[in-house]
């Protein structure tokens, strides 16, 4: 893989130069991965479309937990293990997790969400007349309040952290603030990950 010299504060990887950092090269978006997001998308649109239980509920339960498993891995796993990376390390880690992130996180938000309320369309759990009506509208609540965090402010970090990589000089300041916006986000969205596992374990059970 190619790498390229990126200058930053005492930094050095190798035998680069005094306070440059050797980068790797990367794609903000993975084409490779983008045939694979059509295809997950694809099967949302047959699940909708089909209009049955077992699909969506498929949809909706394995979106469901792998954003769960991302969310509480990045928040109380990896993020602590990234703040404690030396600068080198934390760039070769975020040229490698981040651009399939740019891919992940939008596709598993959708299937989740559009698979979900077509679930509770279709069994009638969003209507007032559901006997735990409440709880549904708590998990709107939380999961809706995850997705606009996910989308609104993760995203957006992400991208912005990998396109600052991709300058011939990248500000490392910046970097880093973004990836502590990256990370704390996601901290953040992972404790609210636990009051969703609560609501639908309590609605599981009745």
């Amino acid at each position: 893989m190619a790498h390229a010299a990126v200058t930053g504060p005492g930094a050095a990887v190798g035998h680069a130069p005094p306070g440059v950092i050797t980068r790797p090269d990367f794609q903000i978006v993975p084409r490779a991965g983008l045939p694979i997001v059509a295809l997950v998308l694809g099967l949302l649109v047959a699940g909708v479309a089909v209009d049955e239980l077992w699909p969506l509920e498929f949809l909706h339960v394995v979106a469901g937990a792998a954003w769960t498993v991302i969310d509480l891995f990045l928040g109380f796993v990896l993020g602590p293990i990234m703040g404690k990376l030396s600068i080198p390390a934390r760039i070769e880690f975020t040229t490698r997790l981040m651009p399939k992130m740019v891919l992940i996180m939008p596709t598993v938000v959708t299937v989740t969400l559009v698979a979900g309320w077509q679930l509770s369309t279709f069994l009638g759990t969003n209507q007032t007349s559901y006997s735990l009506h409440g709880w549904v509208v708590a998990s709107f609540i939380v999961v809706g309040i995850m997705a606009v965090i996910a989308l609104g402010l993760l995203e957006p970090a992400n991208i912005a952290v990998l396109t600052e990589l991709k300058k011939p000089q990248p500000n490392p300041t910046v970097i880093e603030r973004l990836m502590k916006r990256f990370i704390y986000t996601a901290g953040a969205t992972g404790l609210m990950q636990v009051a969703t596992l609560v609501i639908m374990t309590k609605l599981a059970s009745g």
